[in-house]
């Protein structure tokens, strides 16, 4: 055992830069075979991929023998680095949503502004969470025993049944984010591997499998470890990325001036390579959602849970932040390129033809549309390999926490002598089923990657934001606040779907009154509406909480008192 654990060190360790080697003897190799170019990247992908499934793998089995208990599973111990911390929060955060989703979706229709998106994941998202509520949630959540969110809001407003609703909302609404990711990879290895009408299906299966197999191994420290090699991939694809798409079109300047040439009914020319773009309010509920959105997201402050001190925060705040910049500014820059590549006009034939379902274009097929024009064959592999690592890192996240979450405080309470083997075990049985679900909502091509993420993400921070972040700073924050927040956000974002996103024709006369207005911001957008329930959400908890009665004081002085203990 101890020679298998040394071989997979190793194996962890220099996996990647294998793999790098690989891809470089690979170009090397068949650049000069013009006419077997498409078939010999498509072989190094293969193999490319067959080693990166195999370091994932192997960190499962590595860390599936430091994983003693269930707060190792679910926390690690409460024991992880900065860099650690930094890397598995970066890689939480982006996936294949925002490199084949987002990006396309806002670079449609925000140009080169849509990189402010990016800017704002790594200032609002990324930076200031973790000064600002970083020490307090690793301190309050340490001393009161939290391993959950739910756990958090049971000990700090002295609610079991705060506990019982919040671990549903978070099962439910991490489900169809999960399945945005799973839509986001089978469209980008759809396209590399021509894999048919069904090929998108089979990759969903596999991503699950995959995923699966190494969180269910290794818990936490596995999914840590994991999005810490995977990070590596993502910093070095993007920026490979994005430099061959501005490369391809004659450099920067030269494609900004194309950009600004595009003009159409609803984009006028010279902004869509403008500083703010066509649409700056709209732009403005984008930052909002994917920025402010991380503060209340329970696999986001989870990392908070994990990480072991003080000085690990303030170091690992500057490492999720330049990642946040290259991973997140990258992709959003990227997309903001995707006009020159795409089109919907037939009568245009230098640029990849998009598909216009409902008068809208499908967002979702134009940055695979744009890698395979913008870069060599041989380099797709990479951003492959790129796309997996985003995704499977986010991934593992989703499912570990909402697993976990119900697991931890909805089955556990009401089990006798659930101890920490039969407690594992269930975790695991709740992966799997977490993962069968996603899958099947995936399989569904009816709703968009960013409809999907807008939604579960406005639900989840539209309910948490305000009574996690009052929770850590005011003494006054109540439990009647916090119902009340979990009512408008669930509210508001379950109400617009059901309204305007599910095409119920009951609901048509209202959806055309709201077109009829002609609203700068633009209300049917399921963007603005995660925005606008996080916004209710900071509202609505103080102003709540001054005119109900406050949780007992005995309970209040228990957790705030937990910041001066170190």
């Amino acid at each position: 055992m101890i020679f298998l654990q040394k071989c997979l060190t190793f194996l962890i360790k220099y996996g990647i830069v294998l793999s790098e080697h690989f891809i470089s003897l690979k170009l090397l190799s068949f650049t000069h075979l013009k006419g077997r170019d498409h078939m010999s990247s498509k072989t190094a992908t293969f193999i490319i991929l067959a080693i990166y499934v195999a370091v994932m793998v192997g960190i499962g089995f590595y860390t599936s023998r430091k994983t003693k208990s269930a707060n190792d599973f679910m926390l690690g111990g409460r024991n992880v680095g900065s860099w650690l911390t930094a890397f598995s929060y970066g890689t939480t955060y982006f996936s294949a949503v925002v490199f084949i989703g987002y990006a396309g979706q806002f670079g449609w229709s925000y140009g080169v502004s849509a990189a402010w998106v990016g800017i704002g994941n790594a200032i609002i998202g990324s930076l200031i969470p973790f000064f600002l509520i970083g020490r307090r949630t690793r301190l309050m959540t340490k001393h009161m025993g939290a391993k959950t969110m739910p756990e958090f809001f049971e000990k700090r407003f002295d609610s079991s049944m705060l506990k019982t609703v919040t671990s549903l909302i978070v099962f439910i609404f991490l489900i169809p984010y999960t399945a945005s990711v799973y839509n986001g990879l089978s469209r980008l290895f759809g396209m590399v591997f021509d894999l048919g009408e069904n090929g998108g299906t089979i990759i969903i299966l596999l991503m699950a499998l995959l995923s699966a197999i190494y969180v269910i191994l290794g818990g936490y420290k596995a999914t840590a470890v994991n999005d810490f090699v995977q990070g590596i991939i993502m910093l070095i694809g993007i920026a490979t990325v994005v430099a061959l798409t501005v490369q391809k079109k004659d450099g920067l300047a030269v494609a900004i001036d194309s950009l600004n040439a595009i003009s159409d009914k609803s984009t006028p020319a010279n902004t869509l390579g403008s500083l703010f773009g066509p649409d700056p309010l709209n732009l403005l509920g984008v930052v909002i959602l994917t920025s402010l959105g991380t503060w209340g997201l329970p696999q986001m402050v989870q990392k908070f849970y994990a990480i072991k001190d003080d000085a690990a925060i303030k170091k690992g705040a500057i490492i999720s932040t330049f990642f946040a910049i290259v991973v997140a500014g990258g992709s959003y820059f990227m997309g903001g390129f995707v006009r020159l590549y795409c089109t919907t006009d037939p009568a245009v034939t230098d640029k990849a033809l998009i598909e216009v379902v409902n008068g809208k274009p499908v967002f979702d097929t134009m940055v695979p549309a744009l890698i395979q024009q913008a870069l060599p064959n041989m380099l797709i592999g990479l951003v492959v390999v790129l796309v997996l690592s985003a995704s499977l890192s986010t991934l593992s996240s989703l499912v570990l926490t909402s697993s976990s979450t119900l697991t931890n405080d909805l089955i556990k309470p009401r089990v006798k002598n659930f101890d920490d083997k039969k407690q594992m075990l269930c975790i695991r049985v709740f992966i799997a089923i977490f993962l069968v679900i996603s899958v099947i909502i995936a399989c569904n091509k009816n709703a968009s990657i960013s409809t999907l993420m807008s939604y579960s993400w406005g639900a989840l921070s539209g309910a948490f934001l305000g009574p996690f972040l009052y929770g850590l700073f005011m003494k006054k924050a109540s439990i009647a606040a916090v119902a009340a927040s979990f009512i408008t956000g669930l509210g508001i974002t379950v109400g617009h779907m059901v309204m305007f996103s599910l095409n119920i024709p009951a609901f048509d006369g209202i959806k055309q009154a709201v077109i009829d207005l002609n609203c700068p911001l633009n209300l049917l957008s399921p963007v603005n509406a995660g925005a606008f329930a996080m916004i209710v959400s900071l509202i609505v908890v103080p102003v709540v909480s001054c005119l109900t009665k406050a949780p007992d004081e005995k309970v209040v002085k228990e957790a705030f008192d937990s910041l001066n203990k170190e």
